[in-house]
């Protein structure tokens, strides 16, 4: 799935292709892709203009004139941009017909992702975008920790819901969690404030790294031809069995609440406070 760098990516290369280009038509080859009413969706943004493209966690943002929309790549959504007459592919189930002849088409194998309108002022308080938590760039320890206080879940459970940090999926909270030294294990609740801003700072750097490199190449992603050079930099995600980086010991996976976490034992503690038995 598309994380938060990879999701950047696409906002960035978009912008280069599309900014001020105004909306001819739009094509609903799939419509349960649009969220809400169809017709409304499409009358709302033909002739518009696309004047800017913002992002919040894994949400890009369209916005236009006098309207704005909200899309979610999901697991396998990417966006196409291509010459009018370029043969549709089988996937492709939203087409934007552009005033320059060109094409943004939205390609989902899976067909999970989602668009919706939204109110081009206030769409940061409105839903989705209002029920996701800060990203690590603009937390503090004191909110994180406030946030898993009560959170007994495994510490990489807790940084995969976005309604406490948003934009941390699976392969990043594995790295982050591996440069941070705590085991995926670990209770959330335990954590300590230290902890905590340990992770929001390995957060930012693995982010910000994975940014500069276009993201992580995986077999769903690729921004219009870019591919995520990140992918080379991965410590623990995908690598197990292989040999840690730091300590030479093996690199182990497992389930964690459905999910696949990949760890140095050696290099990665689980963390547990003590309690009081009263």
């Amino acid at each position: 799935m598309p994380e938060l760098p990879e999701v950047e990516t696409v906002r960035q290369t978009l912008r280069n292709f599309v900014l001020n280009r105004r909306i001819e038509s739009i094509e609903l080859k799939w419509p349960a892709i649009i969220e809400g009413d169809k017709e409304a969706f499409v009358h709302a943004l033909c002739t518009k203009t696309i004047l800017e493209i913002d992002r919040k966690g894994k949400y890009l943002i369209f916005i236009l004139d006098d309207v704005a929309f909200v899309s979610h790549l999901r697991m396998e959504g990417k966006y196409l941009y291509e010459p009018r007459d370029t043969p549709l592919e089988k996937h492709s189930h939203v087409i934007f017909h552009l005033d320059n002849n060109m094409d943004l088409r939205y390609h989902d194998v899976r067909k999970f992702g989602r668009m919706s309108l939204t109110d081009k002022q206030f769409y940061r308080q409105l839903p989705p975008l209002n029920q996701l938590g800060k990203e690590p760039f603009d937390l503090t320890a004191d909110e994180l920790h406030g946030l898993f206080r009560n959170c007994h879940l495994p510490i990489k459970a807790a940084l995969l819901d976005q309604s406490k940090i948003a934009g941390l999926g699976n392969i990043y909270a594995n790295e982050v969690l591996y440069r941070a030294g705590i085991h995926p294990l670990s209770p959330a609740c335990d954590l300590s404030k230290r902890r905590v801003q340990t992770i929001i700072n390995m957060a930012c750097d693995v982010l910000e790294e994975a940014i500069r490199q276009g993201g992580t190449t995986i077999r769903s992603f690729s921004s219009n031809g870019i591919h995520g050079l990140f992918s080379q930099q991965l410590d623990v995600h995908g690598r197990d069995g292989q040999i840690c980086h730091r300590c030479g010991y093996h690199i182990i996976k497992r389930k964690i609440n459905t999910r696949t976490a990949y760890y140095c034992p050696k290099c990665q503690k689980i963390i547990r406070r003590r309690r009081q038995i009263s």
